[in-house]
């Protein structure tokens, strides 16, 4: 894990860093100018409790690296444009806590002011907001770790897992073959059934035949009775 000082001293590694600008709120709230892009030196001297001179001397040492970040000089008439977009945000009122630069003014973004806090050594809300760098890449170090383990664990179990379904292949196919002459078993007793059926029909009809010849006989019978009494 990097230390703060090796952020300090390594343009590399602040580098890697750019993109979190979500640290400098959680370390402080930073006031933007109206366009919400856009801080002056002294709001940035303001957030890090230090003189806008210590916030000078640090871009004036690193003036390539906090530009390639954002950092703005206006001056002319791109200078006038901006304080007239910004009084008009501030809907036309004139407002104490922007004064308009006579010849020129230094614009800062979130992440130039994050590039300010990883070079700028003395001041404590600095110091915290590479502490909040720091802890956070270490957080995010170990849920990869514990995300590595995890997916071990899962390529260890799918291993097995292979080893089960080819120990298991043979005996679904053993299956497959008796579920088959179980199938061919039934198919023959629904024949044996339906032929017991066709038969029983038959025999019902016969029945239904030896009833009518059984009543011809007893009525036979009767007629034969009243002839011999007459």
């Amino acid at each position: 894990m990097p230390t703060e000082v090796a952020l300090l001293e390594s343009h590399a590694l602040r580098v890697e860093q750019m993109g979190r600008v979500d640290a400098l709120d959680k370390v402080k709230s930073l006031v933007m100018l109206p366009d919400g892009i856009h801080v002056r030196t002294d709001d940035v001297a303001r957030y890090f409790e230090v003189s806008t001179e210590v916030i000078k001397k640090v871009t004036q040492r690193h003036r390539a690296e906090v530009e390639e970040n954002g950092l703005r000089l206006l001056r002319g008439s791109e200078l006038r444009v901006f304080h007239r977009d910004m009084m008009s945000l501030w809907g036309g009122e004139v407002r104490e806590s922007y004064p308009q630069a006579a010849t020129q003014l230094t614009l800062y973004t979130r992440r130039t002011v994050l590039n300010v806090a990883m070079l700028l050594r003395d001041s404590d809300i600095a110091r915290c907001v590479r502490t909040y760098l720091l802890d956070a890449e270490e957080d995010l170090r170990a849920s990869i770790a514990s995300l590595d383990q995890r997916v071990t664990r899962v390529e260890g179990c799918l291993v097995g897992v292979g080893s089960a379904l080819q120990e298991l292949g043979p005996v679904l196919g053993r299956m497959s073959h008796r579920l088959d002459v179980l199938d061919r078993k039934l198919d023959v007793t629904h024949q044996v059934v339906g032929a017991i059926s066709l038969r029983l029909t038959d025999v019902s009809q016969d029945i239904v035949r030896l009833d009518a010849r059984m009543d011809d006989f007893a009525r036979h019978l009767k007629d034969l009775s009243r002839s011999k009494h007459s």
